[in-house]
């Protein structure tokens, strides 16, 4: 069986489709301020119109950061990326009411395909709690031995059932579109970076893992032979 293979101009167009989705709807509202603002005189709605620019470009801003680092090139090649600022614009895209972050993952240079995973994990485990609650993010080990766990908790937790197929390269029916490109890129990432990763899901929580290839198939060999003791 062929394994699935997205051309290149394709992913590049199916990215941009997606950073254009993420942005357009806080620019649409800053024009909407704009327009309030030229037109009305009432100092209230002149208030209410400054506050939804201010907020807006807030969090056009942050989501503009965050996918520069999540999908952009944010380097040479083979360059390396402070956690820190992955913490920094993931906290920025989370930042309301409904998410609460928690971060351990120690501020350290890190490769740059693998910080690109753990923000697009972070993706999904958000993804993965509509209606808001807690995101854990950790990391273990070190250079090529790393590992990250994250945690989504929330009412009606749940992981879209194409998520894992994409993570592995291989989408239902053959077909990636602009909803589907962020999974299946996380999943190139991934098997960029030598990482295998792994969801499991329970009520009101699921847990993505991504460990070294290696250790993964060790640990399904592990529990294959337990299995069969």
């Amino acid at each position: 069986m062929t394994k699935f293979a997205l051309d290149s101009l394709d992913l590049a167009a199916l990215l941009s489709s997606r950073v254009c989705h993420d942005v357009i709807s806080p620019v649409g509202a800053i024009v909407n301020g704009l327009e309030v603002l030229e037109e009305e005189k009432d100092a209230e709605m002149r208030g209410h119109a400054l506050a939804l620019i201010k907020s807006s470009a807030a969090e056009a801003s942050a989501r503009l950061q965050f996918c520069r680092l999540a999908f952009g090139a944010a380097g040479s090649k083979g360059a390396e990326i402070d956690t820190g600022d992955a913490e920094h614009v993931t906290r920025q895209l989370l930042a309301d009411e409904r998410t609460k972050l928690e971060w351990s993952v120690p501020r350290v240079l890190m490769s740059k395909n693998k910080v690109k995973l753990l923000l697009n994990l972070c993706l999904i485990a958000d993804a993965a709690i509509p209606r808001g609650g807690v995101i854990s993010v950790a990391s273990s080990g070190e250079r090529d031995e790393i590992s990250f766990t994250l945690e989504a908790k929330g009412v009606n937790a749940r992981i879209a059932a194409a998520i894992p197929a994409l993570l592995a390269g291989e989408p239902e029916e053959g077909v990636v579109d602009a909803r589907a490109i962020q999974a299946y890129y996380a999943g190139l990432v991934a098997q960029a970076s030598g990482l295998d990763v792994v969801i499991s899901a329970q009520p009101e929580h699921v847990t993505i893992t991504a460990r070294p290839v290696a250790a993964q198939a060790e640990e399904e060999t592990e529990t294959k032979t337990a299995l069969e003791a």
